[in-house]
């Protein structure tokens, strides 16, 4: 049974933080490049400051990238705290009938301490498929494990599958009793991609909420213990939470992300602010733990690129030198109720609004067929191996609220999706409740009598589609981009023709 209580709470003040300064951290935030989805301070134990820009909301998963890496690596601790797992035990003796018959010297010293904290010693990491397993095993080792730093989300999905081959179980079926149902995270309200034989993918597949992974962390900046009860070895905490593996060279690959150079534990990043630590997704999913302030942050947004990412770190580090008293400070009703306030009202921002174009009724009920091109909202992810299902042909129908699109795809999927023009959002839920994520969000507007734009925002995650809609006669060009930090190839320029 899920055990969530909810958090005390208290006026920011009253733990020695000040409205004020809160009020212009969000501020801060606001004016970065990134785009604010969920925030959540404490501090002394008490929830003082808890957001969320709509249309995320607290309850919403929130694609988390390699925060989930905290995650597999916790499960990791969970079964060496329960004498399954040992940090010394070589990878080949784990998975023998994936070892090569003839492991170089590098591979027989590889460890579950090594890949934890990204020492594997490969220069080059596997992509997904069904021997996913075998395919790093065949890796070649080049350097001594634990001496070099390779970010390798290969390696952190093997920690699940370590965990599996110890117990039968994947991570989500291991993690439900032992930590979800005892640290208050609703499993049914998770999502995990899978790699192509079914793990869940522990470098980057887990969808989750804020105050999850503000769970997650606050296991560990209480040492592993939640309501007395002890999840988390003592000793395996405090590895993991502090620097076992020099990660400068991440210089090198990103260097604008001087946060990354500090330091890491196991799946966790090191940080400036002195002993304090992270979990860290791309796009800016932080959870950051401060012992020193005794104070915990959880973060989730789109930041695109490393150093709109490194903006929320650098931002978040101007906040927490600001806390510099330990017990309450005098009352601040004027900027209390200000912060209040500016937390009832948090918004990404309104779409564009122009309904009109003189050429709704002569496209308004026609059937297009792509032509070229790969056009869909459907796309795969690098993680696990998937292929965007890409559109055959589609319908757009207009009426006051804004433009349907019935479409139908290459693999005979057929949805009708809801565009607002209004300068609203409209919210369709697509596909089946097996899906990763069924939340889509539409807007669309004119730009031009015959340029349509459309916005999908898949609100479970970071990305925001755009598709640009050019007609010209009975054919529609159509230009697409998105705001990934993964940017796919250029491909074939797409285009669509009345049929």
């Amino acid at each position: 049974m899920n055990k969530k209580e909810a958090f005390a709470t208290a006026r920011p003040e009253e733990v020695g933080v000040s409205s004020k300064a809160i009020l212009e951290y969000i501020e801060n935030l606001e004016r970065s490049q990134t785009e604010m989805h969920g925030l959540m301070i404490m501090r002394h134990g008490k929830m003082i400051t808890q957001g969320w820009w709509a249309p995320f909301g607290p309850n919403l998963r929130h694609g988390l990238q390699s925060h989930t890496k905290t995650y597999a690596a916790t499960a990791v601790g969970i079964a060496y705290t329960e004498g399954l797992v040992k940090l010394d035990e070589r990878i080949i003796d784990i998975f023998p009938d994936e070892a090569p018959e003839e492991p170089s010297e590098n591979l027989k010293l590889l460890t579950v301490r090594d890949v934890l904290c990204m020492g594997c010693g490969m220069d080059t990491m596997p992509f997904p498929s069904k021997e996913w397993i075998k395919d790093f095993l065949h890796t070649p080792v080049n350097h001594k494990p634990g001496t070099t730093y390779m970010y390798n989300s290969t390696g952190s999905t093997l920690l699940g599958a370590i965990v599996r081959a110890k117990t039968g179980l994947g991570l989500h079926e291991y993690l439900t009793p032992r930590l979800f149902n005892k640290i208050g995270i609703d499993p049914d309200n998770l999502r995990w991609m899978c790699m192509p034989d079914g793990m869940e993918v522990g470098g980057g597949g887990l969808f989750a909420t804020t105050e999850d992974n503000f769970r997650l962390m606050k296991l560990y900046a209480d040492g592993g213990v939640w309501n007395g009860e002890r999840i988390l070895a003592e000793d395996y905490v405090k590895l993991a939470t502090t620097n076992q593996n020099d990660s400068a060279t991440e210089s090198i690959n990103n260097p604008e992300a001087s946060d990354n150079f500090l330091g890491y534990g196991f799946q966790i990043w090191m940080c400036k602010p002195e002993h304090s630590y992270r979990a860290d997704g791309a796009m800016g999913q932080f959870t950051i733990v401060l012992p020193d302030q005794d104070m915990e942050i959880a973060i989730t947004e789109t930041a695109v690129g490393a150093h709109w990412a490194q903006s929320t770190l650098d931002i978040t580090w101007d906040f927490v030198a600001k806390v510099t008293e330990e017990g309450p400070l005098a009352e601040d009703g004027e900027n209390y109720e200000k912060l209040l306030r500016k937390l009832a009202r948090l918004n990404v921002g309104n779409p564009e609004c122009q309904p009109f174009s003189p050429l709704v009724e002569e496209v308004c009920g026609n059937t297009y067929q792509i032509k070229s091109g790969l056009f869909t909202p459907f796309g795969g992810n690098f993680m696990n191996g998937s292929k965007a299902d890409g559109i055959d042909t589609f319908t757009l129908c207009f009426d006051n609220y804004g433009v349907v699109m019935a479409l139908k795809t290459q693999n005979g999927r057929e949805e009708k999706i809801r565009y607002a023009t209004s300068g609203t959002r409209f919210s369709n839920l697509l596909g089946s409740k097996e899906d990763l994520t069924q939340l889509y969000l539409g807007d669309a507007y004119w730009k031009q009598d015959n340029v349509l734009v459309l916005h999908g925002r898949w609100v479970e995650t970071c990305l925001t589609d755009v598709y640009t809609l050019t007609f010209e006669g009975d054919r529609i060009n159509i230009e697409t981009d998105n705001n990934s930090a993964w940017k796919f190839p250029d491909k074939e320029a797409i285009a669509a023709e009345k049929i």
